[in-house]
């Protein structure tokens, strides 16, 4: 049996003081699932906590500083390459409201749940906020 990587990456749920969060459109450009919604997040760095790869992510990815940022659900699953791939999800509040994007996507929304399950977002993000927000 051939071994291949596993990579570890992380998605935040975002919210705001009206209890919606935060997801981002995708560029057309983007490597992987473009013009789809998505989360704040990415890869860990070498030698960061969890957290602090979250949160890093989330400043570079929409300029928002955020607390209270806690676990949600841990998933596995093969990737678009066939790669088993690990996301930690994670739910944070903003300290703030003005997004400042990233060139990794070109739109940004706060969303409830139900305004998140309507968009076209893969079907791991959906199913999270399905079984794991109120």
């Amino acid at each position: 049996m051939k071994l291949s990587p596993v990579y570890m990456s992380q998605k935040t749920f975002v919210f705001n003081s009206e209890g919606k969060f935060l997801t981002l459109l995708r560029t057309a450009t983007a490597p992987t699932r473009p013009l789809k919604w998505d989360l704040p997040g990415g890869a860990y760095e070498v030698g960061e906590s969890p957290v602090e790869g979250a949160e890093r992510e989330i400043l570079e990815e929409t300029g928002l500083e955020v607390k209270n940022t806690q676990p949600l659900c841990l998933v596995g699953e093969l990737n678009e390459n066939k790669d088993w791939c690990v996301t930690v999800a994670y739910r944070a509040e903003a300290e703030g409201v003005d997004v400042s994007l990233s060139f990794e996507h070109q739109e940004y929304r706060w969303v409830s749940k139900e305004e998140f399950l309507t968009l076209d977002s893969s079907d791991k993000w959906k199913n999270i906020a399905q079984e794991n927000l109120a």
